[in-house]
């Protein structure tokens, strides 16, 4: 067979065709069509296949893109799927949301060399979806069952790679969530025009067909503490990702029409599920005929200013205090809220939100970017005089997610906390201060993305594994069953 790589000197970059900023902003679909079987193909052909693939490097779980895209390139996508899914417990999650221009894609060699980057979250995307579509994609089925139990708290997509690769090696595992659904913020955070509901439920089904069992609308602290969970658990981890907001210290953060991003995302994700929201119905939660303004520069404020555009709101303004080159969120995230519409107010910070009982202005002081602080970035500071009033119907504070006082809401004053808030962990092992009691994802490593998730969670599978084996070494005795759990 012909080399089907190396095609990036004369085949272009191409990305999925993309609908138009004023279609998509009618609507929650997702705005990348799938690549055709032919285009994949030929995208995929452009790998260079490097000795030192850099996107390999960059990608926190390692996967082995270059195979993939050789398998894809030569028409064996079913191999391409194995390969894929042998690192990644969600490539079709990681496909649509990953920020690919900061990482694989970003440190593509022929993207360095100025031919344009492979266009590889597309392709990971149109690879897992064909093996969907085939049938490829089957339950977990252990070659052989534990009597071990393991107890994860939170149904993100760190507790759910967990999950899967304990039920892997045959433990039995009970996931406990406080909310409806399965999915955390992948779920309820992120917008369908970003990753559809039915990725994450098809997924959530494949978890049930596994073995997997699940313990939903139960809360740690209300339903049980976290000394009684131990109890009937072999081993347990803690994986609830971070959902306390960030706060803005400014006169009138208290008016009415200011609003946390989490608590808008949650309520139109919910509508678009058919659930009975009154905060959304009430115009609470709804940026329909309002001038919006959202105060925040990463992916979670570009989650809400497109949802804001979707839901027909006047005007929306993305308030930020440093620049395009200095933010945080995904620059093709960026590009895709102004097709839609929003508007980018760079270097300027919030110092007041105006209103007698509702939000009607924001008062904004102009920013100019100082020498770089101790995280390398360049520190913003306030330009003294330079104040201006932008009309706002709705605030959207988007500044970022803290963790939980888990200690207090778990009643375990025993579990150690770093200066953060998130759950202090010996980085060898991800284990606690609790013998046992294991944690990953943002509650350990504070709030990152999805594919951090997901590698923490396999990590963590791994040294409950061992831990498990060295405890149970000489007695194959488990914990007390853990389907009596949900009925106390």
């Amino acid at each position: 067979m012909p080399r089907q790589t190396l095609k990036f000197v004369n085949v272009a970059k191409q990305m999925p065709e993309k609908r138009d900023g004023e279609t998509r902003r009618r609507d929650f679909d997702e705005i990348y069509e799938s690549f055709k079987p032919e285009e994949a193909q030929t995208q995929a052909g452009r790998c260079s296949q490097c000795g030192v693939p850099y996107c390999q490097v960059h990608c926190p779980l390692h996967n082995n893109i270059p195979d993939w895209l050789m398998l894809t390139s030569e028409g064996r996508l079913q191999e391409a799927y194995e390969v894929s899914s042998a690192t990644n417990n969600m490539p079709e999650v990681c496909g649509r949301i990953c920020p690919q221009d900061r990482l694989c894609e970003g440190n593509c060699v022929i993207e360095q060399a100025g031919h344009g980057t492979v266009t590889i979250g597309a392709v990971e995307t149109y690879i897992t979806e064909t093996a969907w579509d085939q049938g490829w994609v089957e339950p977990v089925k252990p070659i052989r069952e534990r009597s071990e139990t393991v107890g994860i708290i939170g149904a993100g997509p760190g507790g759910l790679a967990a999950a899967e690769q304990l039920r892997r090696k045959g433990y039995q595992v009970h996931v406990y969530d406080r909310y409806d659904r399965i999915g955390g913020l992948m779920i309820y955070g992120i917008p369908n025009f970003k990753l559809e509901k039915y990725v994450i439920e098809r997924r959530a089904r494949l978890l049930y067909d596994s073995g997997v069992h699940f313990h939903l609308n139960f809360e740690i602290g209300r339903d049980m503490t976290l000394p009684q969970l131990r109890q009937h658990h072999d081993a347990v981890l803690i994986a609830t990702g971070v959902y306390k907001a960030r706060d803005v210290q400014v006169p009138g953060v208290g008016l009415n029409g200011v609003v946390r991003a989490l608590d808008f995302l949650t309520a139109s994700n919910r509508k678009g599920l058919g659930d009975a929201v009154p905060e959304f119905d009430s115009g609470t939660l709804n940026a329909e005929g309002k001038n919006v303004v959202v105060v925040g520069g990463g992916d979670t404020a570009m989650d809400c200013v497109r949802t804001a555009m979707r839901q027909g709101a006047k005007s929306v303004k993305c308030l930020y205090r440093r620049n395009r080159q200095n933010m945080p969120g995904s620059q093709r995230e960026v590009a895709n809220a102004e097709e839609e519409g929003v508007e980018f107010v760079w270097l300027a910070a919030p110092k007041a939100f105006l209103g007698d009982d509702h939000v009607t202005k924001v008062r904004a002081q102009r920013v100019h970017l100082g020498i770089p602080d101790a995280s390398g970035r360049q520190a913003p500071q306030i330009v003294e005089g330079s104040d201006y009033d932008l009309d706002a119907d709705m605030v959207i504070k988007a500044l970022g997610f803290d963790a939980e006082d888990l200690p207090t809401l778990f009643a375990c004053e025993e579990l150690e906390t770093t200066r953060w808030g998130t759950v202090k962990v010996d980085f060898r092992n991800l284990m606690t201060s609790l013998d046992g009691v294991f944690a990953a994802g943002d509650i350990a490593r504070g709030a990152s993305l999805v594919v951090w998730a997901i590698r923490d969670g396999r990590d963590a599978a791994e040294q409950i594994d061992g831990y498990i084996k060295r405890q149970a070494s000489g007695t194959t005795a488990g914990a007390r069953p853990a389907e009596a759990v949900a009925a106390e």
